[in-house]
């Protein structure tokens, strides 16, 4: 129980956070290309409560990745439905990606901090915190970025590539989103995507963007990963 309440205190907040950014993006973005379905419903907001799904949010938890309720887009209200869905679907992958960046520039500064302050002191107890909260903020965000991206419909991906394509390729791309999360499921459950493809993808960006802090995050997250 104690390390479940330690996990939960450090990967909560930044996951929530970035699962929400991720979707208000979307809403955002499509609000600003002619769609107010989501601004309308009262989905742009940060407030977590508005776009929390339990069972995503207990994921983070329990696997370190979630989800939330996916904010409501009505393509059609779009001023040019197929080429504006390209810049609706990259936005949530986007606002992750600028979020880890932020996450571990502000980690790169804070280990030099934790580094000169005294194990077990009050500032102690402060810092080491944040920078765990940071370490995972930047795995999740990438995490999350790069899983949106497979090109597989409905993941944001998959509505990219159907937004590049010509419409009859597009059409054909359309029919599989009915079975999208099935094929997915299987993919990361039964194939080697994710050891192959994912987390190479991973480990390079977190190393492009943490630099010498990657392996805090990589210590980071197998802690929080143990179970």
């Amino acid at each position: 129980m104690e390390n479940f309440l330690f996990k939960l205190s450090i990967m909560l907040v930044p996951g929530l956070f970035a699962i929400t950014c991720h979707e208000v993006s979307h809403g955002f973005i499509a609000w600003r290309y002619g769609d107010p379905t989501a601004r309308m419903q009262g989905r742009l907001t940060l407030n977590p409560l508005k776009h929390i799904d339990i069972i995503g949010t207990i994921m983070i938890v329990l696997i370190g990745i979630g989800w939330a309720k996916p904010v409501p887009v009505v393509f059609e209200n779009l001023r040019n439905p197929k080429r504006d869905m390209i810049w609706v679907a990259a936005a949530g992958p986007v606002t992750n990606i600028l979020l880890a960046f932020v996450s571990a520039m502000l980690l790169r500064l804070l280990v030099p901090l934790a580094e000169t302050v005294s194990v077990g002191s009050q500032l102690s107890m402060i810092v080491e915190p944040l920078v765990m909260m940071l370490a995972f903020s930047v795995y999740i965000n990438l995490l999350l970025a790069i899983f949106n991206l497979i090109p597989l419909p409905p993941l944001d991906g998959g509505r990219v590539l159907s937004g590049l394509l010509p419409y009859r390729q597009a059409a054909a791309l359309a029919r599989i989103e009915p079975y999208g999360m099935l094929i997915i499921i299987v993919l990361v459950f039964f194939t080697n995507i994710f050891s192959y493809v994912v987390l190479p993808l991973l480990n390079v960006g977190i190393h492009l963007l943490a630099g010498p802090q990657s392996y805090l995050i990589m210590e980071v997250t197998q802690r929080l990963m143990m179970r």
